[in-house]
């Protein structure tokens, strides 16, 4: 692949995001069914069904507007913190790719590291805290590793994905910090986090479409 990614390879892949959460969206509320109210799959797929009608009419030429755009829907179709948080997420994304027409390694990085930072000053949660920070944390370190490294675009992505996977799958063995589920004390232990496995969809379907 190359070594930069395009405003219109970025759209085509949140529309592949999109069709993501719709399709996990059962697993995703039967997860937090086990230590949560059940429904983040339902608020999910939602969510991302008007993005992806907002993507189907948006032009294709910044990659800021086009996550920004999403940003702004998630942050308005979204109740409670995660509506915040992955909203967050999208704008922050865009705040640093604005007036670009593609990024770069270097640019992708400097975006998800943004993105995190955004998330941590609102959400207060840190990694251990079984949340979704467990998933982006690590996937933002193996960015930033791959920068150093002076990887191929398509070789940074998919240790990405793989650091996401890890840190989405460590949250089994966490004890909730955060939310609802930290009521349930040691009963959260042994159950993946909910927020940590959608956002782990969202990194994959990402770095999949791209390097597709």
């Amino acid at each position: 692949m190359t070594s930069t990614i395009s405003a219109k390879q970025i759209h085509s892949a949140l529309l592949d995001l999109c069709d993501t959460i719709e399709l996990q969206k059962e697993y995703l509320s039967e997860i937090d069914g086990a230590i949560g109210d059940g429904d983040h799959g339902v608020n999910m797929a939602k969510c991302f069904r008007g993005v992806r009608t907002k993507l189907e009419n948006a032009k294709t030429e910044d990659v800021g507007d086009i996550l920004g755009l999403v940003g702004m829907e998630v942050m308005n179709s979204v109740g409670g913190a995660m509506g915040a948080l992955y909203g967050t997420m999208f704008i922050n994304l865009s705040t640093k790719s604005k007036g670009k027409s593609e990024v770069g390694l270097n640019d992708l990085a400097a975006m998800f590291a943004d993105a995190l930072a955004g998330i941590l000053s609102i959400g207060k949660a840190k990694v251990g805290d079984k949340t979704l920070v467990d998933t982006l944390s690590p996937a933002v370190a193996a960015l930033d590793q791959a920068t150093k490294q002076s990887l191929p675009l398509d070789e940074a992505l998919i240790k990405f994905e793989a650091a996401a996977k890890t840190g989405m799958e460590s949250t089994k063995d966490l004890l909730a910090q955060m939310g609802r589920a930290s009521r349930l004390g040691e009963r959260t232990i042994g159950h993946i986090d909910a927020g940590a496995t959608s956002c782990y969809f969202i990194l994959s379907a990402f770095s999949s479409s791209i390097r597709a």
